[in-house]
C-alpha cells in the first residue's frame, strides 16, 4: 500500500546513480520503492545530530533522505558507498 509519498531526486543523487550498472540501478531503484509502502520497507535509521535526516541501506550503499510529510514529499539528497556519503 502507498503513502501518496513521492520521490524527488537530488542533482547529487542522480549522478551517482547514473554512473551504476543497470543492474544496481534496478537494485536502489526497488529499495527506493519500499520507502513508499506502509510502513515503509528497509533498513532505515535516524540519523543522529541532524533532525529529520534518515539513512537508507541497500546492500553496500547508503542513501540519506528527508521526509516532507504536508508535501508528501520524500527528498533523495545523496547516495554513495559508506565513507562518501557522510561527508
Amino acid at each position: 500500500m502507498s503513502l501518496g509519498f513521492k520521490l524527488i531526486y537530488h542533482k547529487e543523487a542522480i549522478e551517482f546513480l547514473s554512473k551504476q550498472e543497470k543492474y544496481v540501478q534496478d537494485r536502489i531503484a526497488l529499495g527506493l520503492k519500499g520507502l513508499l509502502q506502509i510502513p515503509p520497507r528497509g533498513d532505515i535509521k535516524t540519523m543522529k545530530g541532524y533532525n529529520g535526516l534518515y539513512r537508507l541501506r541497500i546492500g553496500t550503499f547508503r542513501i540519506l533522505f528527508e521526509i516532507n510529510h504536508v508535501e508528501k514529499l520524500i527528498y533523495i539528497l545523496t547516495m554513495d558507498f559508506p565513507g562518501g556519503v557522510y561527508k
